[in-house]
């Protein structure tokens, strides 16, 4: 299905350019976009694939990862196709640009409104939908929609994000958005423009206006790619912005690569290298930092920042142990733990459920 969108203008030499991130890609009628799914038709601009899925599954809020977010809950996931960026380690390349065009779009397998992904999640008693797997951004009207069909029925929404977009198409989708995992995928404008396809700064602004101008709960994830962005030099610079610009209580959480599409001639990240990245981290005054995707206990929990009882006890994606009050204070020291908490933690666990909207 396509839609009419906004975010767009026509320019002196008859392209149209679009205005939803800094990309600004310029189109002739019948041309796309880098991301496939915005194109032009005749004087407008286009969303194609408008209520598909390429992917629908209920996970874990840690898998995001959200760990201050209604731990333990459920989250209805939704992807669809398309990026902005050009990763070159993307990990979900097989939706965002193993193909273009059409063939991309052939992906999309799943007729799923906003309403019928609202009413799903409710049948099933899932307190939350994100919107994930593939870059948000990109389907911006899509995404907004399904957060307001899920708001009407008191189902909170989030969303994975690298963060690559203009400031007025930012403004919209955050007044929608309840929580936000935004990809800080390095600290070096070489690295954004050389593995990423894109720039730095544009990323800084939407984490610092996400921080200052909304409501939304944020916490921030960084890739460790072995030679690339886990010098000691880049992560005091990446740790110290943060708590700069973010403050010590917005979660951190740094994750171990795997080999994987364009970039498969690096080895996998260590457990060493997260542990150490952590350290620089908390050195520099950041309360919760995380270790994902290694066998790394301690990287798991979450600590009282002011008596260090252990709040959270993971084991993977399964919450072991919970030592916060129903409004999230330590119950030994009683120090407040920034995040969204309400009452007991979710029991989901560490199940993934692919769903079908048909069904």
């Amino acid at each position: 299905m396509e839609r009419q969108v906004g975010y767009w203008h026509l320019l002196t030499n008859g392209r149209i350019q679009c205005d939803l991130c800094p990309r600004h890609c310029q189109m002739n009628d019948g041309q796309d976009g880098l991301c496939v799914v915005r194109g032009r038709q005749g004087d407008t601009l286009v969303l194609r694939g408008y209520g598909q899925a390429s992917s629908l599954c209920i996970d874990p809020i840690e898998k995001k990862p959200l760990y201050h977010f209604m731990p333990g809950e459920a989250i209805l996931s939704l992807g669809t196709v398309g990026c902005n960026l050009t990763c070159k380690f993307c990990q979900n390349w097989s939706i965002t640009k193993s193909e273009r065009g059409s063939s991309l779009l052939d992906r999309l397998g799943e007729t799923a409104m906003p309403e019928q992904i609202a009413a799903a999640a409710a049948s099933v008693h899932c307190p939350m939908v994100a919107v994930t797997y593939n870059e948000p951004v990109v389907f911006l009207e899509y995404a907004v929609d399904v957060a307001q069909a899920c708001h009407q029925r008191g189902i909170r929404t989030v969303a994975v994000t690298a963060g690559y977009i203009d400031a007025a198409p930012r403004e919209e989708l955050f007044r929608h958005i309840d929580a936000v995992n935004i990809d800080l995928k390095a600290f070096d404008e070489r690295f954004y423009r050389s593995l990423v396809g894109g720039h730095l700064q544009p990323v800084l602004e939407t984490l610092v206006y996400v921080h200052q101008e909304t409501d939304t709960w944020l916490e921030v994830t960084t890739l460790l790619i072995p030679g690339e962005n886990d010098s000691d030099h880049e992560l005091h610079a990446l740790t110290g912005w943060v708590f700069e610009h973010l403050g010590p209580d917005v979660p951190l959480h740094f994750s171990a690569f795997h080999p994987d599409w364009q970039l498969r001639d690096r080895p996998h990240t260590t457990a060493a290298t997260l542990l150490r990245a952590r350290k620089v981290a908390q050195a520099n005054g950041l309360h919760h930092v995380y270790c994902g995707n290694v066998q790394e206990e301690s990287g798991s929990h979450t600590w009282c920042h002011h008596c260090g009882t252990r709040l959270i006890a993971r084991i993977g994606w399964q919450i072991a142990d919970w030592n916060l009050t129903s409004e999230g204070h330590c119950r030994h020291c009683g120090s407040r733990c920034n995040g969204v908490f309400a009452g007991p933690h979710g029991r989901w666990g560490a199940r993934r459920l692919p769903i079908r909207i048909r069904a």
